[in-house]
């Protein structure tokens, strides 16, 4: 199983990959999903997946039982959706101003516009 899980992480990380090499400033926002998606996947891979108990102390305890997943790749895995979810609205808002101004979402329109500036 982790096999196909690591398996799915690349194939999700050359797709985003891809896209962020493409002209439209729409793909490379679905580029950075990707990517975010694929770290993700690769973070639960790389610390194994089990179907053990939740990571909560009992009343009495003082430490985790041996049974207890792993709370660290969670937290991470969390942090990392906030953060990739913060990036991904400041990158939409971006192109939606971008789409204002420009009136395209094509790179190079943005190179040919300032030359054409520039000439007169």
């Amino acid at each position: 199983m982790n096999a196909l899980f690591a398996i799915v992480a690349g194939v999700l990380f050359a797709c985003g990959t891809y896209l962020l090499m493409r002209r439209s400033i729409m793909r490379l926002v679905m580029g950075l999903v990707l990517i975010g998606h694929s770290a993700n996947i690769a973070i639960f891979t790389a610390t194994g997946l089990k179907r053990t108990g939740p990571a909560i102390v009992p009343i009495g305890e003082e430490t985790l039982p041996a049974t207890a997943a792993d709370p660290l790749p969670q937290a991470l895995v969390l942090t990392a959706i906030v953060i990739s979810f913060g990036v991904i609205a400041f990158a939409v808002v971006l192109v939606s101003r971008v789409w204002a101004t420009a009136g395209t979402d094509d790179s190079n329109r943005f190179r040919e516009d300032d030359d054409m500036e520039a000439v007169s």
